[in-house]
């Protein structure tokens, strides 16, 4: 399953749509997510972010045998972007030692979070 999490834009064929932070985590409960596509600002500044979301993708991954996605981020937001891509690769690098990587690396070698 992939999955893309933005409020505003509607998701590529053959994504999955969450529009918001928990309708994202609901989903990869599951555990059926092979990617996610994020989006660093959704609706107000109160809401939780994109970056929540792989904050909880990290957090699984450390404290259980989760198998984090493939994470891609469609964000305009520079900061953001950078934030998700620096906790994708702690999560890919956390994955692998506990043997929970999904095994798809990027073919420059960079991290798991790109930009699209």
């Amino acid at each position: 399953m992939r999955v893309y999490l933005d409020d505003l834009r509607e998701a590529p064929a053959g994504w999955i749509r969450a529009c918001s932070y928990q309708e994202a985590i609901e989903i990869l409960k599951t555990g059926k997510v092979e990617e996610i596509s994020l989006d660093h600002d959704l609706g107000s500044s109160k809401d939780k972010d994109g970056y929540d979301v792989v904050k909880w993708i990290e957090e699984m991954v450390f404290k259980t045998k989760f198998r984090p996605p493939y994470i891609w981020v469609h964000s305009a937001n520079p900061v953001g972007v950078h934030n998700i891509e620096v906790a994708a690769t702690i999560i890919r690098q956390i994955a692998k030692r506990k043997g929970t990587y999904r095994g798809r690396e990027r073919p420059s070698g960079g991290t798991d979070a790109k930009s699209r």
